[in-house]
């Protein structure tokens, strides 16, 4: 498979994994009081852990490596979490706030770049990358779907079909990253960092049911901060 057929492959793949998700949550008359509390927080819990592995087990290593141990790396993850903070609130001032929509898309997004840049640089943990990614937008797709469908402006086919529309922004994105991030390694680094401190913050504000207060960005904010404490320390251990 030539490294465009499997650009194209795994983001495809992915992606397709969002309007999966909705087809699922559309079936609303299976137990849908039991799918719409227990069956919910669980889908979203699910979602976030994946996200979690999904920066701890490739962004984050593979980003460092690409920068090959630079300590920018704490300065990115924690731009990442402050950025996505502001596109939050700047998004929940508008009246305009969907958590999942908005966590889906700007996971999705990076993490489609990374698999082209990944492919580029021919490292192995591309594969894994676009395996996760898929895993949670299953969870991601489900929870869309329902915020979508639950404000009645459109009916069940037409979100379906929106969603399937956004299918094609992971192709879009792994060949951005492939034919702009192949001769620059560190750049794609700092992307997979810099999204990692975004997907942080979007896992403990939006994701984690348990871990946020109505309207306080504290507790989020703290965990990309501590997160990038653990990760300074493991880097300098690294070093010595």
């Amino acid at each position: 498979m030539s490294e465009i057929a499997a650009i194209l492959f795994f983001t495809i793949a992915a992606g397709a994994c969002i309007p999966l998700g909705g087809f699922v949550a559309s079936f609303e008359h299976i137990h849908s009081r039991w799918m719409e509390q227990e069956l919910r927080h669980f889908v979203i819990a699910l979602g976030g852990g994946i996200l979690l592995g999904a920066v701890a087990i490739v962004l984050v290593p593979e980003g460092i490596a690409s920068m090959n141990g630079s300590m920018l790396a704490i300065p990115l993850v924690l731009g990442g979490g402050l950025t996505f903070f502001v596109i939050e609130r700047a998004l929940g001032l508008r009246r305009h706030e969907s958590p999942q929509v908005m966590g889906m898309l700007l996971d999705y997004v990076p993490e489609a770049i990374a698999i082209g840049g990944l492919i580029s640089l021919g490292s192995p943990a591309a594969p894994l990358l676009a395996l996760l990614i898929g895993l949670q937008n299953l969870p991601e797709g489900f929870n869309a779907f329902r915020e979508l469908h639950a404000t009645g402006q459109r009916s069940a086919r037409r979100t379906l079909l929106i969603m399937v529309s956004l299918v094609a922004i992971g192709p879009a994105a792994g060949l951005g990253g492939y034919y702009l991030l192949a001769d620059f390694p560190a750049a794609l680094g700092a992307i997979m960092l810099f999204a990692s401190g975004g997907l942080l913050y979007l896992i403990f504000q939006d994701i984690a049911p348990q871990s946020r207060l109505n309207r306080h960005w504290a507790p989020p904010l703290g965990a990309v901060v501590g997160f990038s404490v653990a990760l300074f320390g493991d880097m300098v251990v690294r070093s010595v």
